[in-house]
């Protein structure tokens, strides 16, 4: 049986892998790691503007969602979540991508 993960539990598994992984301190990891809490919770609400540095070293500009997925497209439902990448839907390319939540720079 699965259980529906807090919020905050969420929110520190991001900060504790982006503390681990990149040389920032506690308080930089916690602060991205809410960014990357309020970009989900607006994106289940609907298509948000953000930007991330590709693994290139480019910047790329999406507009990305959570909600109303179309059909054939699965979520990642009832798989274990990952705390490295962020997976959202494309509006531009119409497709699922990700990044790696290190590389989030903004949230217009």
């Amino acid at each position: 049986m699965q259980t529906k993960t807090n919020f905050r539990v969420r929110v520190m598994k991001y900060a504790h892998f982006l503390f681990t992984t990149t040389a920032n301190t506690w308080k930089i990891c916690l602060l991205k790691a809410w960014e990357l809490y309020r970009l989900a919770r607006k994106m289940r609400e609907g298509v948000v503007k953000f930007a991330f540095q590709k693994i290139d070293g480019s910047i790329r500009y999406a507009w990305g969602t959570l909600q109303n997925l179309p059909a054939g497209v699965t979520n990642g439902k009832g798989k274990e979540p990952t705390y490295k990448t962020f997976s959202y839907y494309d509006t531009q390319k119409c497709a699922i991508r990700c990044f790696r939540i290190e590389n989030l720079i903004t949230v217009y």
